[in-house]
C-alpha cells in the first residue's frame, strides 16, 4: 500500500503574495504616510504606536485646577506615587509638551490614570488643560518619572511642605502609600477655596491620617522657611519633602542647610515656560558643543551636515526614523505640514531632524 504526502494547496502562497503586493502598494500609495499611521487613527491606545493617552474625564477641583483622567496607551508601564508625566497636547495648531504630576490612585479598576494641573496666569497650555479640553481629546505621553518618591519603608516621621499645584506630587503620595503614621502638611494657598484637593485633605486630617498646617497668604502672608520650626516643633527628627515655587524651594534649602539638615530635605521644582516660535534661529548640538543658524526652510539635518556635524540620517523623507533625536529645548516645524513642536528646558521630546526647521532657538541633543 503506498502512501501519498500532500501537497500544500497553492491558495496559501497565492494569498501571502497577494497580501504582500498589496502592503506594498499601499506604502506607496500613502507615502510619506504608512499604513501604520491610519491604523493610529482608528486604535491610536495601540499596543507598539507611539504612547497617547485619551482624556475620559475633567474634574473641576477649584477655580483655576481641574483633575484630568487619562486612559494610558497599551503600552504605558506602571509609574511610582510622586512621579510625574510629560503630556504633548495640541495648542492652536502647536503640539507643546508640559510635565505634570501623577495624582492618581495605583489601584484604580478602570487602568486610568490622573494628573491635575492648575491654571498659571498666561500660561497657554495651563489654561487650555484646565477650561478648555474636553473627554475624547487624544493627548501624548511619555512614561512616568521623577525622583520625588519616598523610600521603602517609609520614615517614621514624615513633612510635607507644599505652596499652590506643589500639592499635586504629594496627593499621589498621600493617596498610596498606606504606611505612613506620623506625617505633617503645611499647605501654602491665597484662600482655604483655592486648596487644591483641600476637602480631601481636610478629610484626612479629619481621620487622624496627617496634621494639616494651610496657610491662606491672602491674609496670613506668604509661608515663612524660618517659620515653618514653630509650626512644626519636631521638624529636626522627619524626612521632608517640599514641592512649590522656585523661590519657596530656595529658601527652605537655604533653611534647612543652616541647620544642618540638608540631607534630609527633598525638592520637586515646577519650570514655567513661555516659547515663542519664529522662523529660523540658532541651533545648538548640546553634546558636541556646536552651535549655528539656520532658516526656517532648511532641515536641521541638512543645516547640520553643512556645518561639518556628522549626523544620523537615512531616507531623509520622513518614514525611516533614523534621524530622530532629542529636542532638549526650543521649538522645531514639522516642513511636512507645518506643525510645531516645542520643548521646555531639558525635555527632551524626539523628533525627525530630516523633516523638521528650526523655529525659534533649539537645544538638539547630540
Amino acid at each position: 500500500m503506498t502512501s501519498t504526502v500532500p501537497r500544500p494547496s497553492p491558495a496559501r502562497p497565492a494569498l501571502t503574495a497577494l497580501r504582500d503586493r498589496a502592503l506594498r502598494l499601499a506604502e506607496l500609495v500613502t507615502t510619506p504616510l504608512l499604513p501604520a499611521d491610519y491604523l493610529d487613527l482608528i486604535h491610536p491606545l495601540r499596543a507598539g504606536a507611539d504612547l497617547r493617552g485619551r482624556i475620559e474625564a475633567v474634574h473641576r477641583e477649584t477655580r483655576d485646577a481641574a483633575t484630568l483622567v487619562i486612559r494610558p496607551g497599551a503600552d504605558w508601564r506602571p509609574h511610582l506615587p510622586g512621579q510625574w508625566v510629560r503630556i504633548g497636547v495640541e495648542v492652536d495648531g502647536v503640539r507643546q509638551w508640559r510635565a505634570y504630576s501623577l495624582t492618581s490612585d495605583l489601584p484604580r479598576t478602570d487602568s486610568c490614570i490622573s494628573i491635575t494641573v492648575k491654571a498659571i496666569p498666561g500660561g497657554r497650555v495651563s489654561n487650555h488643560l484646565v477650561h478648555r479640553t474636553q473627554p475624547g481629546t487624544l493627548v501624548h505621553l511619555d512614561q512616568a518619572t521623577g525622583e520625588f518618591v519616598l523610600p521603602t519603608p517609609a520614615p517614621a516621621k514624615v513633612l510635607f511642605v507644599t505652596a499652590g499645584s506643589g500639592i499635586t506630587p504629594v496627593m499621589g503620595i498621600l493617596r498610596n502609600r498606606t504606611d505612613l503614621s506620623d506625617v505633617v502638611l503645611v499647605h501654602s494657598a491665597p484662600a482655604a477655596d483655592d486648596v487644591v484637593f483641600g476637602a480631601e485633605l481636610r478629610a484626612l486630617a479629619a481621620a487622624g491620617r496627617l496634621r494639616l498646617v494651610e496657610q491662606h497668604t491672602d491674609t496670613a502672608g506668604l509661608l515663612d522657611a524660618a517659620a515653618i520650626a514653630d509650626l512644626v516643633p519636631d521638624l529636626a527628627e522627619r524626612a521632608t519633602w517640599a514641592c512649590g515655587p522656585v523661590g519657596l524651594l530656595e529658601a527652605l534649602e537655604e533653611h534647612w542647610a543652616a541647620a544642618g539638615l540638608a540631607d534630609r530635605l527633598h525638592t520637586e521644582r515646577f519650570r514655567p515656560t513661555v516659547l515663542v516660535p519664529g522662523e529660523g534661529g540658532t541651533v545648538t548640538f548640546a553634546r558636541s558643543g556646536t552651535t549655528l543658524e539656520a532658516d526656517g526652510s532648511t532641515p536641521i539635518l541638512d543645516a547640520a551636515e553643512e556645518a561639518g556635524v556628522l549626523m544620523p540620517s537615512g531616507c531623509r523623507m520622513g518614514i525611516c526614523f533614523g534621524c530622530v533625536l532629542p529636542l532638549r529645548e526650543g521649538a522645531v516645524r514639522d516642513l511636512r505640514n507645518g506643525e510645531l513642536t516645542t520643548a521646555a528646558p531639558g525635555d527632551g521630546v524626539l523628533v525627525q531632524t530630516c523633516i523638521s526647521a528650526a523655529a525659534g532657538a533649539c537645544d538638539i541633543d547630540y
